[in-house]
């Protein structure tokens, strides 16, 4: 691996973590500038989305209750994010989300935890850097919502 690959992986990694850090900090113009003008998101229970304009509100609507505790009452922890270099300017990618809540969303009895989950990336180069080009949440926990083949991708077959 080449020090620009390794560059090119960390930019990648640190685009995923301003994505966290906007949402959960409410700075959605911010946010929806990390994604390319044509991405594609499957949020399960959110919804799949594939026009870029309505993202801004899409997501606004996803965290309201949320934000109603404040900002960073939801943190999105973004984890053993695995990215593999496909071209000089695409790449895909894995990453763990683990979601604490805190203030008014916090589950029964008091667990901080409200989804586990895996995201399943695709990413390439613009002219303004590393955006995401596609981004798929498969839910974990607390209730299994997979998209469409992803253990066939991921896990091994059996």
């Amino acid at each position: 691996m080449t020090i620009d690959e390794l560059l090119d992986i960390e930019s990648i990694k640190h685009l995923r973590t301003l994505g966290s850090a906007y949402l959960d900090g409410g700075r959605l113009d911010e946010l929806v500038e990390l994604y390319h003008p044509d991405a594609v998101c499957d949020f399960g229970p959110y919804g799949s989305w594939t026009d870029r304009t309505e993202f801004k509100q899409k997501f606004a609507d996803a965290e309201r209750p949320f934000y109603a505790s404040g900002y960073f009452s939801n943190l999105h922890v973004v984890v053993n994010h695995v990215v593999e270099l496909t071209g000089k300017d695409t790449a895909t990618g894995l990453v763990y989300l683990l979601d604490f809540v805190t203030g008014d969303q916090i589950r029964e009895g008091g667990n901080p935890l409200y989804w586990l989950g895996v995201y399943e990336e695709s990413y390439c180069r613009t002219g303004d850097g590393w955006k995401i080009v596609r981004q798929s949440l498969n839910f974990m926990w607390p209730e299994r919502m997979l998209g469409e083949g992803f253990l066939a991708r991921q896990a091994v077959a059996e």
